[in-house]
């Protein structure tokens, strides 16, 4: 039997889910919906989502409205009768009446341990909150966000150097294999879901720009490494130096303790920089983005727009940013 299936997701981690349900041959994709083209970039091209891409790549039909609810697109969707509606990180709500048109369910592919972390950003919270681990949950979508009941779930161990991306890029995988094997159970009525638990729900929010500022003084170096790969890529940590914003990308805590205090410079070589923490804790930065400028290894910056960073000098301490 073959399975008709309308795919909705956006960004990458949506994409192998749809490649692995385009290359499985008990289902037919009749259609992607995905955000409209957004604006990218210093010169505010319209781009296509990474879904879109690859949908048209592969010839599948592709559906875009600005806002599902309501839409002429909706209203095509019900009208192919779907047996499942798939969706990966699809950046809407959908209403009832479009979750009640899969013949079979309305499913999701979540990036978290639900019912922790139910939100748009789960990925960036477990490494900004320094979990030893994370993983997908695949569950029947409803009304309210990400309060379905779960239908399979697969952990998975935070690697200490994992960032947004190199995490995303697993749990995609995970999410991809995990929905195929659960689909064809569900289907058979050989899976049931679980009822979350209300007293373990937590929640994501989408990142801010008040959290890209990095607080060495309210921040230990563990916390900060944290902080900037929970970040990393999409939405990148900063500190200003000495007027100048810089981007910190890769950072290393450094096992000894200081006496000076949190922000300032400890350490500088040709090669390497150290800046206090808070709690007496050092930081390495090992690669960075100055304001302009590509991103490189310390040792670049160091030699070229940083190359008056002295010991004893204080990084910029938490300004008030509006979102």
């Amino acid at each position: 039997m073959t399975y008709r299936v309308v795919f909705m997701g956006t960004p990458q981690f949506a994409v192998p889910v749809l490649a692995g349900l385009v290359a499985d041959s008990a289902y037919q994709v009749q259609a992607v919906v995905t955000q409209p083209d957004r604006p990218q970039g210093r010169k505010h091209k319209l781009t296509p989502s990474p879904v879109k891409a690859w949908a048209n790549e592969h010839n599948l039909p592709v559906l875009q409205p600005e806002k599902i609810t309501g839409s002429a697109e909706m209203q095509e969707v019900i009208d192919l009768a779907p047996d499942f509606i798939i969706t990966a990180a699809f950046g809407q709500f959908l209403p009832e009446s479009l979750l009640d048109a899969a013949k079979i369910g309305a499913v999701n592919v979540h990036a978290s341990l639900l019912p922790k972390y139910r939100g748009g950003a789960p990925v960036h919270y477990a490494i900004m909150n320094g979990d030893a681990k994370t993983g997908v949950t695949i569950m029947y979508m409803v009304k309210k966000m990400d309060a379905g009941d779960i239908l399979a779930q697969q952990s998975l161990a935070i690697a200490d150097d994992d960032n947004v991306a190199t995490l995303m890029d697993k749990l995609s995988e995970i999410g991809r294999d995990l929905l195929l094997e659960t689909l064809p159970k569900l289907a058979a009525g050989q899976v049931t879901g679980q009822k979350q638990a209300d007293e373990a729900v937590s929640f994501a929010p989408n990142i801010t720009r008040q959290q890209q500022y990095l607080n060495f003084e309210q921040e230990t170096a563990d916390q900060l490494d944290h902080h900037i790969r929970g970040l990393y890529p999409g939405h990148p940590a900063y500190v200003d130096v000495a007027d100048q914003r810089v981007k910190l990308i890769k950072v290393k805590p450094v096992g000894q303790e200081t006496d000076a205090p949190a922000g300032t410079v400890v350490e500088r070589t040709k090669k390497r920089l150290v800046v206090a923490a808070a709690n007496h804790t050092q930081l390495s930065i090992e690669e960075l983005q100055p304001a302009g400028k590509a991103a490189m290894p310390v040792a670049a910056y160091l030699n070229g727009a940083g190359r008056d960073i002295a010991v004893g000098q204080v990084w910029a301490q938490k300004p008030e940013v509006s979102n």
